[in-house]
């Protein structure tokens, strides 16, 4: 199956990228902060808890009454939302028929209480989902949007929701001093790359730091004379005072020199400049 082209983009919901989900009305079989871990859910079959079988995802209890179950989770990268998935992943007998997404810009730390006495904005109305399933939702609404509410009909269970969009940083941070221009939390975009064999190269611009090699961007090995290359769209105009090449992880398969060009106009020919000239670089370091 094709994914939608929006899933290319950051997860703004990710547990890697500060997100979190802040509050659920219950969580009785699952807990609710499996709903944004990064890595794809998990299952053994036959391993039972206090609770019955254990699920890696959001899991309510069956309802007796009429009703729904919601959970809100805080957008670690707070952006303008493109699509949504509500993956079901190992949910058959227990997944919830149907499904809803709220958003919602709240500048600050609002309590749960807080957020639920204000007003909602539905970017994608009730919708039947289908068991073990990742099930995609396109997002017409483009304002900007710091946390998401999911609501399920009646009650079941979640393995993953993946909030896919642009980050787009809180105005007044820009405005106090620098900053980084290349940072994906303040808006910054991968557009083009020569090679992503091994891994995206959109890690380069992620919060934080690698933990590992995989959360770094690694090519195809070449056998010719060319080199790689990787543009990333600036947040904004600006003037570069200093850049970081962090080859962390990277032991016999760091690239032995690297530079960096600049441009206001990359379709213009002849448009771009050296900002860094090639640079030897170490292994496993950050430069």
């Amino acid at each position: 199956m094709d994914r939608p082209e929006w899933t290319r983009e950051p997860d703004l919901a990710s547990r890697r990228a500060g997100g979190g989900v802040v509050w659920a009305n219950d969580e009785l079989f699952a807990e609710r902060e499996n709903l944004i871990k990064p890595a794809p859910a998990e299952f053994r079959p036959y391993s039972f808890g206090h609770k019955g079988q254990i699920y890696d995802g959001w899991e309510t209890r069956r309802r007796r009454e009429p009703g729904h179950d919601q959970a809100v989770v805080r957008l670690g990268l707070p952006g303008v939302v493109s699509g949504v998935i509500v993956d079901t992943a190992f949910f058959t007998g227990n997944y919830p028929p149907f499904a809803s997404v709220e958003a919602i810009a709240v500048e600050g730390y609002p309590s749960p209480e807080e957020l639920a006495a204000l007003e909602w904005t539905t970017i994608v109305p009730r919708s039947p989902l289908a068991g073990d399933s990742e099930n995609f939702f396109a997002v017409a609404d483009r304002h900007r949007f710091t946390h998401v509410r999911l609501t399920i009909y009646p009650d079941g269970g979640v393995a993953r929701l993946r909030v896919h969009g642009t980050p787009v940083a809180d105005p007044r941070l820009l405005d106090l001093a620098s900053f980084d221009l290349a940072a994906l939390e303040n808006g910054a975009r991968v557009v083009a790359a020569s090679n992503m064999f091994y891994s995206a190269p959109g890690n380069l611009i992620s919060p934080g730091s690698a933990t590992v090699m995989g959360e770094g961007w690694e090519t195809a090995r070449r056998r010719d004379d060319g080199n790689d290359w990787v543009v990333v769209e600036l947040a904004a105009e600006g003037v570069p005072r200093l850049a970081e090449l962090d080859t962390s992880h990277f032991k016999g398969n760091a690239p032995g020199w690297a530079s960096l060009s600049g441009t206001t106009d990359p379709e213009a020919p002849g448009a771009w400049f050296e900002v860094l000239p090639r640079t030897r670089l170490q292994p496993d370091t950050r430069h």
